[in-house]
């Protein structure tokens, strides 16, 4: 940010104060970065004064947020979800005849009746059928006299529709935002105040922003400039905790997908109004025994002793941050074209987490009373830059020279407790506490410093060639193997310059660049990755000392050489614009955490082994179609393709490693997973696997299909990477009013679509609900079909396969704006010099293989877990003064 690394949340800052956004990749552009650079650089250019009298700028926007991604197509109707489970326990234990007679005497159709909504079925009896009927019929269809609704003992069950009661759509979201910004011969100031309030999807959530800014800089004498940037921002954000965890009973997402619409969230009193209890609380359904009618108690079998609604009623979680961000500057002109500059950066970080869980219900009711935790963190890092730079032009020569030295310094200290036994459940401070205190504390340094050059050159303004390099320390790697050397090339010829382009009429600026360099990259993920580490015990009032974690003093600096090469372009006067380039990564020494047998007495250990590559072309264009004193539209475009190879891997792993779903080997890409190859369904509906037939000798002389998926084989997928991805969008403004729309795209690719294969289940997963698509499956009216019929007890058909890998392409409109900037004979009787007003949409649409398939999240797999991104739909006013 301003030329000096940022460590700070990104969260704090805001979108208003800044001017622009730069990406760098190619390695003349990131070499000069060091180690923070490794994987790109985002500049970050901060507001600066306007030119001339102070301006005052307000801006001030209310909208609504709502999903942005939406559930799967997941069953809703409870009658419809009631009698696929009967078919799935009809196959399952009644081998699918209705009006076969089993073993106890009963048929197949009073058997599974029987076990229907029992505890070895679904558990909640949410139809009420007449006295000796079945709930379904031998047909497979629901009894016509059955009534949704029953009354049990002293209560009443009916199903809610959990996504409706549980995730808010149409929150307010408001913002607000004044800056005011000048300059006089001397001094160039901005300043700003903003204001933001968000509320989440999820009841009880939200994020607050107040933030600050004030950047200056004075010339105070011809030979001395100084400046400074400080920023402020306290955000309180209340985000209930595994929000984004796989499974979690509290993760909505994944509850409102997965849950089966026949249960319910409410406890209600026999006459269907809402339960409450002593303390005036609304009662929820935890699935755990609170039913019963005298004798027989009610579990729910999917999620049992959870409730989300009731956490995010009675639990409490709070992050509530300071975040300080200073930047400041000092440039001396020691002679012509000699400059000396120091660049300061300091960012702070001060976060306070309180939480607490109820007394009163869930896992830690009963005798653990509850449970409240404080946590504070303080994140601390300085960067420091002491930079000389010369320039000189010597006629058609120029040359730009940069000498210099980079510190930064960065430390992390936390301090957490928690006790349990609550006393009052609104009070989140550890004395409303009493039982089983814990403690913990713990700190972090790191250092790097290095040394850096650059030379730039130019003949002519047309022929260009640069040169750095980077002495760089870590201290993440033990003394002997602190230091790398990074360095980069890069040469430029501006060809429309050239003689026989100089009358090409249609080219404006055609420039040839190439580059090549080394870069280096230290994240191994442990800030004392050279020493063993252990952690501190009581055994017996004494201590114990247990291995953590296994240190390598040998580890070092992961190198990236990188190579870039393309064309910048500007054609029909300015009418088209835009980059191609073709780049080649080859990343040596990958820092890498070896897993180790158990034998070794520690799970892993660092290691610098295998390289990789990353090759493929970028693509970007701008365009003009129309520009005239009234009309102006625009247009853009962007596309990239890469390609992953991995080069070497451990030489004890012969070429290959196996990890989980995955298979990595030398020659091929990274992105591959290691399956098994689904075969379709045999003629009674059971799913098929492909395996090998071998010889005596293990050679592969053929395939078979079998039903017995652990023994299936498996087989490299192939590369899963989509073929390209961008985005495009185009802008219109007309007569005072703007339109934009912004759209992103992938093409190619191949992703495992977890949320959607968890629905596909056979029906092993009482109360888990389906995907609509299961109504599809195998049935013997439906033998054409691929999908597995169901049954209760069929734990492989839908095993981990091929069969869920799912084309990753996607269309999604990300943003549409649309303004009108009022005339200024209209306002300037207010003293008012602009006025705009405005609507936009974040968010908007997205489409996909399925609905509720996202592969933005990921380029391996996809799940029903992960927070929707929100759809934010706002109106504002801007105006200056």
């Amino acid at each position: 940010m301003d030329g000096v690394p940022y460590d700070g949340d990104i969260s704090a800052i805001n979108s208003q104060d800044i001017e622009s956004l730069t990406v760098l990749k190619d390695a003349a552009s990131n070499a000069l970065y060091g180690a923070r650079g490794a994987n790109g650089v985002i500049l970050v250019t901060t507001k600066k004064g306007a030119t001339g009298k102070a301006t005052v700028n307000l801006d001030a926007k209310w909208g609504t947020n709502r999903r942005g991604v939406s559930n799967y197509d997941v069953m809703t109707s409870s009658q419809e979800y009631v009698e696929n489970y009967y078919t799935a326990m009809l196959n399952g234990y009644a081998g699918g005849d209705p009006n076969r007679v089993l073993s106890n005497g009963m048929t197949g159709n009073q058997y599974i009746n029987s076990l229907l909504f029992s505890k070895d079925g679904l558990g909640y009896p949410v139809y009420t059928v007449p006295n000796g009927e079945g709930y379904i019929g031998v047909d497979g269809k629901l009894n016509p006299n059955a009534k949704l609704g029953r009354v049990y003992g002293d209560y009443y069950i009916t199903p809610d529709d959990w996504e409706k009661e549980l995730l808010d759509n149409g929150n307010l979201r408001q913002e607000y935002n004044v800056n005011i910004s000048g300059s006089t011969e001397k001094m160039n100031y901005y300043m700003s105040a903003g204001y933001l309030d968000d509320s989440g999807l999820i009841p009880g959530s939200s994020f607050s922003r107040l933030s600050f800014r004030l950047k200056a800089d004075y010339q105070v004498k011809e030979w001395l400039k100084v400046g400074a940037n400080v920023a402020y921002s306290n955000i309180v954000s209340r985000y209930p905790d595994e929000q984004t965890t796989s499974g979690s009973s509290t993760n909505l997402f994944y509850i409102t997908n997965n849950i089966a619409p026949i249960y319910p969230l409410y406890i209600r009193n026999a006459d269907g109004s809402i339960k409450k209890d002593a303390r005036g609380f609304t009662m929820y359904d935890y699935g755990n025994g609170m039913y019963t009618d005298g004798t027989t108690a009610l579990n729910r079998p999917f999620l049992s002793q959870s409730n989300p609604a009731s956490a995010l009623q009675l639990d409490k979680n709070e992050y509530n941050m300071d975040i300080l961000s200073g930047r400041a500057f000092v440039e001396v002109s020691i002679i012509e074209g000699l400059k000396a500059t120091a660049n300061w950066g300091m960012d702070l970080d001060n976060t306070r987490y309180t939480e607490l869980i109820n007394p009163y219900y869930g896992q830690y009711a009963g005798n653990t009373g509850g449970v409240v935790g404080v946590s504070h963190s303080r994140v601390f890092s300085i960067n420091q830059q002491y930079l000389l730079t010369y320039k000189k032009n010597f006629g058609d020569h120029n040359i730009d020279l940069l000498a210099g030295f980079e510190s930064y310094d960065y430390k992390n200290q936390s301090l957490s407790g928690s006790k349990q036994k609550v006393y009052n459940p609104n009070i989140v401070e550890l004395n409303n506490a009493i039982n089983t205190p814990s403690a913990n504390s713990s700190t972090a340094n790191y250092a790097t410093a290095g040394f850096l050059f650059r030379a730039q050159y130019d003949y002519l303004e047309k022929y260009f060639a640069s040169a750095s390099f980077r002495r760089d320390a870590s201290s993440r790697f033990h003394p002997d193997n602190r230091w790398g050397n990074f360095w980069s090339v890069g040469l430029g010829w501006l060809m429309n310059k050239e003689s026989f382009l100089q009358n090409t009429s249609w080219i404006d600026m055609l420039k040839f660049k190439i580059s090549y360099g080394a870069q280096g990259n230290d994240n191994i993920g442990n800030y004392y990755a050279y020493l063993d580490q252990y952690t501190v015990s009581n055994s017996n009032n004494d201590f114990a000392l247990a291995l953590s974690y296994k240190g390598n003093k040998d580890i070092t600096w992961e190198t990236s050489h990188s190579f870039n090469t393309g064309f910048d372009f500007e054609f029909f006067k300015g009418r088209l614009s835009g980059t191609v380039e073709y780049f080649s990564r080859k990343t040596t020494d990958m820092l890498y955490n070896k897993p180790m047998n158990a034998s070794a007495g520690y799970a892993s250990i660092p290691m610098n082994v295998g390289s990789m590559t990353n090759k493929g072309v970028e693509l970007d264009l701008n365009g003009i179609l129309i520009d005239t004193n009234d009309l102006t539209w625009r247009m853009n475009f962007n596309l990239t393709h890469f390609k992953n190879t991995i080069n070497e891997l451990d030489p004890s792993l012969n070429g290959e490693m196996i990890s989980g779903s995955y298979i990595y080997r030398e020659g091929e890409s990274r992105y591959q997973f290691y399956l098994r190859k689904y075969a379709g369904v045999d003629e009674n509906g059971v799913a098929q696997y492909y395996k090998d037939i071998t010889d005596a000798e293990g050679n592969v002389t053929g395939q078979e299909k079998t039903t017995d998926a652990p023994n299936a084989t498996r087989y490299a997928t192939g590369d899963i990477l989509p073929k390209v991805y961008g985005g495009f969008g185009t802008s219109l403004n007309a007569y005072g009013f703007d339109f934009s729309i912004s759209f992103a795209y992938q093409l190619g690719g191949r992703m495992y679509d977890n949320g959607y294969a968890s629905l596909m289940n056979s029906g092993t997963d009482p109360g888990q609900n389906w995907h609509k698509d299961i109504l599809k499956a195998w049935t013997a009216d439906n033998k054409g079909s691929n999908i597995p019929r169901l049954s209760a007890t069929d734990q492989y058909a839908n095993y981990l396969s091929d069969r869920f890998l799912t084309k990753s392409d996607y269309l999604s409109i990300n943003s549409i704006t649309l303004g009108y900037t009022l005339p200024k004979s209209w306002v300037r009787s207010l003293n008012i010099s602009s006025l705009r007003v405005y609507m936009s949409a974040d968010n908007v649409a997205l489409f996909s293989k399925r609905k509720g398939f996202d592969p933005r999240q990921s380029y391996t797999t996809a799940s029903a877990d992960v927070y929707s991104p929100i759809r934010a739909i706002s109106g504002g006013l801007s105006l200056s003064f």
